[in-house]
């Protein structure tokens, strides 16, 4: 029997390039597309060979029941108070949510505690599901101790977002949270403001948030600091003359196998912007959790990017799909 995937928000911005991908990457499973108003994801679902039903975070449980048995829920919508997350576990389903930030993710993992998941839930809520603590991972094995890790998001506004990234941007600089010499520390983002210098543009600046890839980078790692920064500007793609891309930069400080300390830089990138890349993600986390890897499926029980997913295979599986990740001399 195909697995059977119910993708809230399914015919929204990123929800439909997650159910394009699942399809793109060729896997046998029964696709179902949720979201309030279900006509406007009838073209959708006929291109894709999938079924819509209605869906509303304020009562998930009839949508659920409408869309029968499910292996698994994506969670590509806001659910402010983890109504979907806990009729999903409830059900028996496996879930996994894309948004969340250091300040406001203690209820959901109350929530996912407080309920035996026969399933894992995977929490995606990090800078475009998990991603770019996939690819920091993988630069920091240059270092045999990593000191310090800096991170930054150039946002380009010619590229389109969708209700539910722009209902969560209200929330990236209420409060920074950062790894400061071993702790944690919550400040004020314009207080920590800074400029990115890059090599194919010129610098812009950037403030501090509170994304979950401090916290897992932090504990993956062992950096006694570690922060995100983002901040707007043109991408590498529009100064070329193409659509706008996404840019990520990697900068990580510590000491090499060799005994030497340095200072080096990655930047991950992809030239279909960033509902594709996060999109990109979240087909990782569904062929991990699913076993469509070809790796048995893991058991129930909370998960996040760093303890689920094999950071050479999302990598792998990101240049598969054109995202460039390349190491390069920081100006």
């Amino acid at each position: 029997m195909s697995p059977r995937i119910l993708i809230a928000g399914g015919y929204g911005v990123v929800g439909s390039q997650i159910a394009r991908h699942v399809r793109a990457a060729g896997h046998d499973v029964d696709l179902i597309l949720g979201g309030r108003n279900p006509p406007d994801g009838e073209a959708l679902a006929r291109e894709l060979g999938a079924t819509v039903v209605q869906l509303d975070t304020a009562d998930p449980t009839r949508g659920l029941s409408q869309a029968g048995h499910l292996d698994l829920v994506v969670a590509a919508l806001l659910d402010p108070g983890d109504t979907l997350l806990t009729a999903t576990l409830r059900a028996g389903a496996g879930y996994i949510g894309i948004v969340g930030m250091a300040e406001s993710v203690a209820s959901t993992l109350i929530a996912a505690s407080a309920i035996r998941c026969e399933r894992p839930t995977l929490i995606l809520g990090h800078w475009q599901a998990g991603v770019l603590v996939a690819a920091t991972q993988t630069a920091a094995r240059a270092f045999a101790t990593v000191e310090r890790i800096e991170l930054a998001a150039l946002y380009d506004y010619a590229d389109p977002i969708g209700p539910m990234t722009a209902g969560d941007s209200g929330s990236f600089f209420e409060r920074a949270t950062l790894r400061q010499d071993g702790v944690w520390v919550r400040l004020d983002p314009q207080a920590a403001a800074r400029a990115i210098n890059r090599r194919g543009g010129p610098a812009f600046d950037v403030m501090p948030t509170g994304v979950l890839d401090v916290l897992s980078l932090a504990t993956a790692t062992g950096a006694r600091d570690v922060r995100f920064d983002l901040g707007t500007g043109q991408s590498l793609g529009s100064l070329s003359g193409r659509s706008a891309s996404h840019d990520l930069y990697i900068d990580i400080e510590g000491v090499q196998g060799d005994g030497v300390r340095a200072g080096r830089r990655w930047r991950l990138s992809d030239p279909a912007g960033q509902a594709h890349l996060t999109a990109l993600g979240v087909l990782v986390g569904i062929e991990r959790v699913l076993g469509l890897d070809g790796a048995p499926p893991p058991q129930g029980g909370l998960a996040f990017p760093e303890t689920l997913l094999d950071p050479d295979r999302t990598l792998a599986r990101l240049q598969a799909f054109g995202v460039q990740f390349e190491e390069e001399t920081a100006p």
